[in-house]
């Protein structure tokens, strides 16, 4: 199978059920067997992920990207000895980044959730025509790509994370901060975005907010 077709949503449903890590392995850069580029693709999107990864805390390292040929066993060996080193050094997931379970539970599902959405802006607004390595990894550092990212989909997790939470009863404020390790200032800025959604209500009785 193609590197390219290796979903976001395959690597997000491996940690969700608890792998500490994911190794994506394809063709070499512009060696690809069926004419399509279809690493760099791969490329482009565990390079998203890992962003996405680093949004809700967990360690980026915990997902990598290898390309090789058919004819290097040699490497892929040496390459899946020094992953497995490397996650173990890291610890189990979501423990080795400190993260509460039920939090990173919750982050993990919102992020899922928005997989269609998340998809949709990277292909119109995250991909790049220059097909080069050092070309994808000089976007997804650049000021250009964080300002990017921050305005489509680190806010949208944000309140998916918060209606995700919400989903199991009313919640405060505070306990969303604690729950979610987000600043009151961040709470309060996605839940005011999500009342005049119509997606949270605040109900005064209880001074906790629960799903519209």
């Amino acid at each position: 199978m193609c590197s390219g077709r290796v979903d976001l949503s395959f690597v997000l449903r491996a940690f969700s059920n608890g792998m500490d890590g994911v190794i994506i392995g394809g063709c070499r850069f512009n060696e690809c067997n069926y004419a399509t580029h279809g690493n760099y693709h791969a490329l482009n999107m565990v390079l998203l992920c890992k962003k996405i990864m680093k949004y809700i805390g967990l360690n980026p390292d915990r997902l990598r990207l290898e390309t090789m040929s058919s004819s290097d066993g040699i490497l892929f060996a040496e390459v899946m000895s020094d992953f497995g080193k490397q996650v173990k050094a890291l610890g189990p997931l979501g423990r080795g980044e400190g993260a509460n379970e039920n939090a990173l539970k919750a982050k993990l599902e919102a992020v899922t959730n928005l997989v269609p959405y998340i998809r949709l802006v990277e292909r119109e607004r995250m991909r790049i025509s220059i097909q080069s390595e050092e070309a994808y990894y000089k976007f997804f550092n650049s000021d250009e790509f964080n300002r990017l990212f921050k305005e489509t989909i680190g806010e949208k997790i944000a309140i998916s994370q918060i209606i995700t939470l919400l989903r199991e009863g009313p919640r405060t404020t505070e306990e969303i901060t604690k729950v979610l390790d987000l600043t009151p200032s961040e709470v309060s800025m996605h839940l005011n975005s999500s009342s005049r959604q119509g997606l949270v209500r605040f109900e005064e009785g209880e001074k906790s907010f629960a799903l519209a």
